[in-house]
Formats: C-alpha cells, structure tokens, sequence
C-alpha cells in the first residue's frame, strides 16, 4: 500500500524546563491533554547531538480543538543552548509555529492580557483571514490565524498547530519537495515583497518571497480528523544570506528542533523519500516505545537540512491503569476512528500544573 500523511502530528519544541512550558501552554493555549510524558535515553538521534545519546524528558500535549500538538522536549543531563545570534526572520528552518482559532478576537484578548514581551497588532493574511504573531515567554514565534475547523468543542479559543514558516534558501527546490514527499501540491500564493504583517517582526520590513502550501486532498486515516488541515508557509530572504538556525547547536536545543507527520505505511514512504534523493537520515526501523505509546518514527531533511520527522503510530493510550488502548496496527489505515474514540482521550486532560 501507498504511503498515508494523515497530517501534522506535532511540532517538537527544545525548552529547559519541559513542565513549565507544558503548563504554560496547557493554562494559555488549550494544550491540556497530555498522551504521554516519558524519560528515556535519545539514542538513535545521535547523528544530531554530536554523537552522543542524551538522556531527555519528553512530553506530547494536545489541544482537541483540533491540529497538532506539542512535543515539549528537554535535555536531562546537559543545558540546552540559544541561538548564539538573533535569530531573523528567513532564516534557514522553521521561524513561526502557526496555531488556528475560531475565536482569534478572543485568542488576542487573552493573550494581550498576559502583557507577552511582544505582541503585534491583528493584521489580515494574503488570502484575507486574520492573524497576529507573539513570543511565548521563552522567545519562540507563534502566529494565529483564524481558522474555523473544530474537531471538538473546548473552553479553549485557540486549537491545535496549523502549521509553520519555513526559512529556504532555494524556493523552487523546497517547493518541490514540500509538495512530492509531503503532498503539499496546492500554491495558495506565491508573491514577492515587503508584507505589512511580517513589518514586526526581526528583520521583517525586508523583501521576501512568500509562497503558502496546502494539500488539495487530506488523508483522514486514524487520528487524521483530529490533526485536521495544514498549511506550511515557505519564505525567502531577498537581502541577506541567511544563517541555519541551528547552525553549531544540537537537536533538542532550545527553539524549534522539528515538525512531525502522522504516517502510515513507513516502508512506502522509506522507499518514495529515497527516489526523491531525500533518504531516510534516522529510521527506528521497527518500533519505539514511548512508555505508554509505541510506534514506528524516522526523519529526512528538506533541501536546508530542516528536519521533518514521520511517526507511524502503533499504540495509544485511553485508559492505561486499566490497560485499555488505541491498537492502529489492527484497523483499515485509510477509516478515521470514531470520534468518541479520539474523545476518549480527554481523560488525559490535565487541570492543574504539573
């Protein structure tokens, strides 16, 4: 069987203290529901942490408004590192995590009130939704875009992540592989210039190539209608050679280390990146075991070395003290579970800090 992108699984955030990220964006942000927390040794990403295998603490939050969630991931026996310089907009890897709401009057309002270190004003996107951009409290860029999609009513205002921009170096090149590997083959935009909305930010009021992707069909497989549609926005530097953002730092350091793909059909996917000349450059070639979730995960690099990592997911927890499970292996990889199933899951939600 062909290969399957159900959708964005989650974006993996490199952060000091796991727990106080999780609670933040758990209080703030809606990302309330916690599918697994897990200590263990990184050992097959060794080829990306200098060839030594860090102990880490991991953590996977969800928001069941609906998009993906956040790998929260933090070293346990070594000190992350900062960027040594600012990090600008356009810059090679991803630069903005796109989070959706369908109340973004309300996601501004709660958020201006939190008095962030950098807030912009809403602006109106390309193709006229609303938006704005912030800097979560550890300096990661975060736009919300209006967007309607709702898997599951919640409190919360704002949903889970959309999507991200992108830093390139070569458009053409990371459009090709954007819409080949990942199926990203339907050009929103593609315009050149100075954007008002981009003004704020570091290194904004410069001339871009901007150019959003979508996918003009969405796999719905498993966990699909959960994760939703996704969007992945490339920009260009018109002005500057840009730097890799994690130029002389490890995987796991602090900012944005990956955004990761709900999959099915590993081997498939192995053999369709290879004839793309985008080899496989980490591959846990059978199973992992994230203490209560176990699956299948590898990574490739897009034409700048920004790493996407696919998970084909085996095992979830419902109820894990009664040893109850979501089995993906058994059931037709292109049926989307049942909702109340999914549902389910919000027994993992977590009220209080951690």
């Amino acid at each position: 069987m062909k290969e399957i992108i159900n959708g964005i699984q989650q974006i993996g955030i490199g952060v000091a203290d796991a727990k106080e990220v999780f609670n933040w964006y758990r209080k703030y942000l809606g990302f309330d529901i916690l599918v697994f927390q897990d200590e263990a040794t990184a050992g097959l990403m060794t080829k990306y942490t200098n060839n030594t295998a860090y102990s880490r603490l991991a953590m996977l939050a969800l928001n069941m408004v609906g998009g993906g969630g956040l790998e929260i991931w933090q070293y346990k026996d070594r000190i992350p590192e900062a960027s040594k310089t600012p990090i600008l907009l356009g810059d090679l890897g991803i630069n903005v995590m796109k989070l959706r709401s369908n109340a973004i009057e309300e996601t501004y309002k709660e958020l201006k009130a939190l008095q962030l270190s950098f807030l912009t004003e809403l602006h109106t996107t390309e193709v006229g939704r609303s938006h704005f951009f912030f800097e979560d409290p550890w300096g990661n860029l975060v736009e919300v875009v209006a967007d309607n999609y709702c898997f599951c009513s919640s409190k919360s205002a704002s949903g889970g992540v959309l999507g991200v921009v992108v830093g390139v170096s070569d458009m053409d090149a990371s459009i090709d592989f954007y819409k080949h590997l990942l199926g990203f083959d339907h050009v929103v935009y593609n315009k050149k210039g100075v954007f008002q909305d981009f003004c704020d930010l570091p290194s904004g009021k410069a001339s871009f190539q901007r150019v959003l992707l979508k996918r003009s069909t969405t796999a719905v497989g498993g966990f699909g209608e959960l994760f939703g549609p996704a969007e992945i926005e490339l920009i260009q530097t018109e002005e500057r050679k840009p730097d890799k953002i994690y130029k002389d730092r490890l995987w796991g350091d602090l900012g944005y280390i990956h955004l990761c793909f709900d999959v099915h059909g590993m081997q498939a996917l192995r053999e369709h990146a290879k004839s793309l000349n985008f080899p496989f450059t980490v591959d846990s070639a059978d199973s992992f075991d994230m203490g209560a979730a176990a699956g299948h995960f590898s990574y490739v690099e897009d034409p700048d070395g920004t790493l996407i990592e696919f998970v084909e997911t085996h095992k979830v927890p419902v109820l894990k003290k009664l040893g109850i499970y979501i089995d993906l292996k058994k059931r037709n990889p292109q049926k989307p579970l049942s909702k109340w199933l999914v549902k389910a899951m919000q027994v993992h939600r977590v009220r209080s800090d951690r």
